[in-house]
């Protein structure tokens, strides 16, 4: 069976308290990514604008890490890669780009 969520734990950005949502995922090059469909208006890209320290859940798995907003015109090969594997996934990939990076 193929994972369709991801449980990401953003710091709120006014509040300070541990944040999480459900949301969809893919991966790519050992590497976690999430697509924002309300691009800046969404509340966790805000909080990993102002703290890039997160924490997500995904198969049976942990993680600490950062998240990262992509630039598709810095990095167009990477952002192509996600959005191709996304439309793979769940046949949409239209939004923000957010890499998620754990600790080793």
């Amino acid at each position: 069976m193929v994972e369709r969520y991801l449980y990401l734990t953003t710091i709120g950005r006014i509040s300070g308290k541990p944040r999480e949502i459900e949301i969809w995922f893919c991966e790519l090059k050992g590497k976690y990514y999430i697509v924002s469909h309300l691009f800046d208006r969404a509340n966790w890209v805000q909080n990993i604008r102002k703290n890039p320290k997160v924490s997500f859940r995904v198969y049976e798995s942990t993680y600490e890490g950062q998240g990262r907003i992509l630039d598709p015109s810095k990095e167009p090969v990477l952002c192509a890669g996600v959005k191709r594997r996304s439309e793979e996934k769940y046949t949409w990939s239209d939004g923000l780009i957010v890499e998620l990076r754990h600790s080793e």
